[in-house]
C-alpha cells in the first residue's frame, strides 16, 4: 500500500501583535507562537519555537525605548518565522559568554537551533527574526488561533 502524507498549505498563514515590553511580553510571545504553532498544525517542535521567541523577545525588551513591541509569526510553505520588532537602532551581536556568565547566550542559541536567523532595520528600528523548516511527522493538532491578535490567511 501507498499512503502519501498530507501536503503542506501553499499560502501563508501569520498573525501578528503588539505587546508591552515589560515582564510579562515573553510569556505572551511565548503563548502566542505555541498557539499557531498548534493551530496551524506546523511539523516544528514547538518547545524550540518558544525557545528562541522568548530568547528575541528578552532582547528587544531590554533594547526597547518606547515601551512596545510587536511579534510577527508566518508560516510558508517550508518554514516557520518568527519576528520581533523593536524601536531600538543597537543591531544585535553574537558573543562569546564567560562559563560563569549568567546572560550573553540567547543569540547563540538562536544561531544554533534556527534554520535561519537574522536582523534588518525598519522605518521605526528594526527586527530580529528565526526561522525553523517544517519537520514532516512533527505536527501537533490544535483548535483556534492565538488568542487577541491579527491572524491572515492569504
Amino acid at each position: 500500500m501507498n499512503a502519501m502524507a498530507p501536503t503542506r498549505p501553499t499560502e501563508l498563514q501569520g498573525c501578528r501583535t503588539r505587546l508591552a515590553a515589560g515582564p510579562s511580553a515573553a510569556a505572551e510571545a511565548r503563548k502566542q507562537v505555541r498557539a499557531a504553532v498548534c493551530a496551524w498544525d506546523i511539523p516544528v517542535d514547538p518547545d524550540v519555537a518558544v525557545l528562541l521567541t522568548s530568547e528575541l523577545v528578552t532582547n528587544a525588551i531590554r533594547h526597547e525605548v518606547r515601551g512596545m513591541i510587536t511579534l510577527a509569526v508566518t508560516c510558508s510553505r517550508d518554514q516557520l518565522r518568527v519576528d520581533v520588532y523593536d524601536t531600538s537602532r543597537s543591531l544585535p551581536v553574537v558573543v562569546e559568554a564567560a562559563v560563569d556568565a549568567e546572560t550573553g547566550r540567547g543569540l547563540m542559541l538562536v544561531a544554533s537551533l534556527s534554520a535561519e536567523w537574522g536582523f534588518y532595520r525598519t522605518p521605526g528600528g528594526k527586527a530580529v527574526y528565526f526561522a525553523l523548516a517544517l519537520q514532516p511527522g512533527l505536527a501537533e493538532s490544535g483548535e483556534g488561533g492565538p488568542q487577541g491578535v491579527q491572524m491572515w490567511g492569504l
